[in-house]
């Protein structure tokens, strides 16, 4: 999955042209312009902005958008992110409000909320969270929410206090294999990452859980496979698995493109591996088809505890 020179260096092949698989159309659409406008009248940040998602113009014009809570500026520097790093400002209180009017104005079924790292927090911002998805349950109440946090290393409480107020889905990404952390993600760890999604389950066993890798970074098939198993020891539902793209020359290499045929049989092993929903290919990204995909893990698990309950009878 990488190019070695004669010396036995690592060469990124990011400069070469991205294959057809990987290609998406510019936006133009009016309802994309539409949910642009919108959002820049809320004066919201989205990560399909920030972090260059690909699907921008596909969702923004069914006015999906991944809304991006606590400012614009990272306290991480992870070498795979678009977002900025700095000194991040103060925490705006009207925030909830805004993000919670712009939902109700989308018409949204299904909403995901992320943030940036807010390491300068006591709580991480973990209470911003709070706020942002009771704004939401008092305008919207029949919306469903998925929330993408950070990992909220060592803010004591942090989890059990957005737990309590019971998202439809809880997501924390791994993005990538333990061996890479050190590289692509520098300021997390790969178990503390684990044990929060483990402590989501322990608190509340019915809530969804979900989490993400990148592909296209150095990992190997193993360390993958590995994973996989990792997140099912912790009880996650949902695993999203896509292409790595490099923002800007600066950013860590992409070291491959990994086929289509590649991410279906990743697909098929996770599935093998018993995770309730799986979605693999190149352009999976974490909130990409949320909404629809949380509606059918909903109905398979339905449906198991209805075969469970055929079973004991």
């Amino acid at each position: 999955m990488q190019d070695l020179t004669k010396d036995n260096k690592l060469v990124s092949n990011s400069t070469k042209a991205k294959p057809d698989w990987i290609r998406v159309k510019a936006p133009v659409s009016p309802q994309y312009h539409q949910t642009a406008a919108l959002l820049k009248e809320h004066k919201l940040h989205t990560v399909c902005e920030e972090a260059a998602c690909p699907n921008v113009g596909e969702c923004w014009e069914k006015k999906h958008a991944t809304m991006m809570i606590l400012g614009d500026t990272c306290t991480r520097a992870c070498s795979f992110c678009n977002i900025k790093t700095g000194k991040p400002g103060a925490v705006d209180p009207f925030e909830p409000f805004r993000v919670a009017d712009a939902v109700q104005k989308l018409g949204l079924s299904h909403v995901v909320i992320t943030s940036v790292d807010r390491d300068d927090l006591d709580d991480g911002g973990s209470q911003h969270f709070v706020d942002v998805i009771l704004a939401i349950r008092k305008m919207s109440p029949d919306t469903t929410i998925e929330i993408l946090t950070p990992d909220f290393l060592r803010k004591e409480g942090a989890i059990e206090k957005i737990v309590v107020v019971k998202p439809d889905v809880f997501n924390h990404n791994l993005e990538t294999v333990p061996r890479l952390y050190p590289s692509v993600r520098p300021g997390a760890r790969y178990y503390h990452s684990l044990r929060l999604l483990d402590t989501v389950k322990t608190i509340d066993p019915t809530m969804f859980t979900k989490s993400g890798i990148m592909l296209g970074l150095g990992e190997e098939r193993h360390e993958v496979m590995q994973v996989m198993d990792d997140l099912r020891a912790a009880q996650v539902d949902f695993l999203t698995i896509g292409q790595y793209l490099q923002p800007t020359p600066k950013h860590h290499p992409v070291i491959d493109f990994v086929t289509p045929e590649q991410f279906d049989t990743y697909a098929s092993i996770a599935r093998s591996k018993g995770f309730l929903m799986v979605a693999s290919s190149p352009l999976t990204r974490s909130s990409y088809h949320a909404g629809d995909d949380y509606k059918i893990m909903k109905e398979r698990r339905l449906d198991q505890h209805k075969d469970s309950c055929h079973g004991d009878s």
